[in-house]
């Protein structure tokens, strides 16, 4: 199997602080990966580290099996979205089409426009004068006019309206679709990525608690409901406890027999909340696009 990112034991510190600690993942080519954790948790310092902007203080990070910040012919691979999806502010969308071909081999000036075209972005207007959504689309297709092999969007949904939010991931979708290329996009807005993404890497603490497909992932978990005194089979993940009962989240390849558990499968965004912990859950919904 090609991986397109990988990472062995990688740390990155700031001011004393490990922002990254023993972080060890593989991202598969051709898939659609969801990258969750709570703030703080290294979400933009792997993406930043990934494109070369930032060098490791321990481990390693590859990308096509070369280091980015040693080998930079790698980074023509890469489209990157930041957090604030910075584009030129006084430059027209035209504008930065016309200067992206001057700095991109393999630049498809076609694609931008096609697509900024789809979408009504005023060509001529400048950019910093477009709405926030109009301004994540304009970053989008310069990302995908480099033709990547891999595409790494940091939150670049997070301040779009639903319905900017919704054009923007269909428009990476059906690129995606026609592409092949391998997408890590990071986002607290859990429907969103239950909606797109087909493998999870979940970030806690600057290391990687979860990752795998998706489909595997959630059919590999239960929650059980039973009496206080019962004690589930599997690997457990989260549990609550009152005087009569309990609620357990665990990991299991095996039916649940004992007739004295309920068994409740659960939803990808239930299973990410519940890794992350329940006062995190509990307290961070409005952050994780979860009605409270």
């Amino acid at each position: 199997m090609e991986h397109v990112l990988e990472a062995d034991g990688l740390g990155k510190r700031y001011a004393g602080r490990w922002a990254l600690r023993d972080c060890t993942l593989r991202l598969p080519a051709g898939r659609v990966a969801a990258l969750v954790g709570p703030n703080g948790a290294g979400k933009s310092t792997l993406l930043h580290l990934a494109v070369g902007l930032l060098r490791p203080d321990a481990g390693q990070v590859r990308v096509f099996g070369e280091h980015p910040y040693e080998n930079t012919t790698t980074l023509a691979e890469i489209g990157f979205v930041a957090q604030d999806t910075p584009v030129y502010r006084d430059f027209t969308a035209d504008e930065l089409v016309r200067m992206g071909g001057k700095v991109n081999r393999r630049w498809d000036a076609t694609l931008a426009r096609t697509r900024l075209a789809q979408l009504g972005i005023p060509p001529r207007k400048p950019v910093g004068k477009l709405s926030g959504g109009q301004r994540a689309q304009v970053a989008l297709a310069l990302a995908l006019a480099k033709r990547p092999r891999l595409l790494l969007l940091d939150e670049p949904v997070a301040s779009l309206d639903p319905l900017a939010r919704r054009e923007f991931l269909a428009a990476l979708m059906g690129n995606v679709a026609e592409s092949g290329t391998t997408v890590l996009l990071s986002s607290h807005i859990l429907a969103d990525l239950e909606r797109s993404c087909d493998y999870l890497l979940v970030l806690q603490g600057g290391r990687v608690r979860l990752s795998g497909d998706v489909d595997d992932i959630v059919a590999g978990h239960r929650q059980l409901v039973g009496p206080r005194h019962l004690t589930a089979d599997g690997t457990v993940i989260r549990e609550r406890h009152t005087d009569r009962q309990s609620t357990v989240l665990v990991r299991t390849d095996v039916p649940i027999f004992d007739p004295a558990w309920t068994v409740h499968e659960l939803t990808l965004e239930e299973l990410i909340l519940g890794y992350l912990g329940e006062a995190e859950g509990a307290t961070n919904h409005a952050e994780w696009g979860v009605p409270a």
